[in-house]
């Protein structure tokens, strides 16, 4: 079992994030489905937590065919290729948790716990409260979204916060010391637990996932900021209304629409 704690600092306050998020995962599964392939949204509902108190659940199925090399989806066992995702955004408390119940059931599992802080930089220690024994095997990883490197083929210039101004806020483009400069200033604590257990690919497998979730916070936090024009103003009532529509439009994009987002021969 690996254990890491991403810090992402964002240029927000805490009530832009949560709109920015929410509006920001509707939009990116958009781009991910099509042919078959992509985001199936089952659930959406408010529902209260005894730990996080009360927000929304949503329970989603990802297709995931394409996105693997061609040989594969030939040898793959079924069920091999969905995975199933349960969250709880009880906002500035949220879990997710990605397991694959068709074929690896309780083999494999990501848990993503995160707590949102506003004027936070990312200097609390142990926001999560890890006991003595998991604290010793956590590591802490900061993710800038503008001075990381992003990998060519995720490199989009209208998505670089570098470059992008906001014309409703006048925020960007943010300079190297944006962290020390920016107002308001936020921090995503996001402690992400993989355990992948198959003898002889355990570790492997569990290094993968947790590069994999690095490069997914640092792009998917790029386009909060840059989409800011898109989300900014908008309500969490509008954001309702908005995930009700993408999950139609994401149910006939996987049915009838071309193959989109990251896909692989």
């Amino acid at each position: 079992m690996l254990i890491k704690e991403f810090r992402v600092i964002m240029p927000l306050s805490l009530e832009e994030y949560h709109v920015a998020q929410l509006y920001s995962v509707a939009e990116a599964s958009k781009n991910e489905t099509g042919g078959g392939d992509g985001v199936e949204v089952v659930t959406n509902e408010p529902r209260s937590d005894e730990k996080m108190g009360s927000g929304q659940y949503t329970y989603k199925i990802y297709h995931l065919a394409s996105k693997v090399p061609k040989f594969i989806r030939i040898i793959a066992p079924k069920g091999s290729l969905e995975v199933s995702e349960e969250a709880w955004n009880c906002f500035p408390h949220c879990k997710t948790v990605i397991t694959n119940p068709g074929y690896m059931k309780d083999k494999f599992s990501i848990t993503i716990e995160t707590i949102h802080r506003e004027d936070d930089n990312g200097t609390i220690e142990n926001i999560h409260n890890l006991p003595p024994e998991l604290l010793a095997k956590r590591e802490v990883i900061f993710v800038d979204i503008v001075n990381d490197r992003v990998e060519n083929r995720d490199y989009k210039a209208h998505e670089d916060p570098s470059k992008f101004q906001s014309t409703k806020t006048s925020r960007g483009p943010l300079q190297p010391n944006w962290r020390e400069t920016s107002r308001p200033i936020m921090c995503c604590y996001k402690l992400v637990t993989c355990e992948f257990v198959w003898f002889g690919l355990q570790g492997r497998v569990e290094s993968l996932i947790q590069k994999t979730e690095r490069r997914v916070f640092t792009n998917f936090h790029r386009q909060i900021f840059c989409w800011m024009d898109q989300w900014y103003g908008l309500t969490i009532d509008d954001i309702r209304a908005i995930e009700e529509k993408t999950k139609h439009d994401l149910d006939e994009q996987r049915s009838k629409g071309d193959v989109k987002g990251t896909s692989e021969p």
